[in-house]
């Protein structure tokens, strides 16, 4: 059996009866959205994507981060004026 990772599931056929009503419903959280009981989907609000989004933005940046710091033992030291 399939994990569901939403506490909110709705069958395909009810999404198609009314989506707004179930993004409404959801307070936000994610939908879990059903095909014969199994995890086919999941529908989230755009405010929630955005934020998703964002944060996977920050995640990357810091990588780039950490990859710099560590190339900072090879770096040239320069003052403003020798540029």
């Amino acid at each position: 059996m399939e994990s569901v990772l939403a506490s909110c599931s709705a069958s395909i056929s009810e999404l198609k009866k009314n989506p707004s009503a179930l993004i409404a419903g959801s307070d936000g959280e994610p939908i879990a959205i059903l095909n014969h009981n199994k995890p086919t989907a999941y529908l989230i609000p755009a405010e929630t994507y955005e934020a998703l989004l964002e944060k996977m933005e920050d995640y990357q940046l810091g990588v780039i981060i950490k990859e710099r710091h560590n190339e900072k033992i090879s770096a040239v030291e320069v003052t403003l004026d020798e540029l």
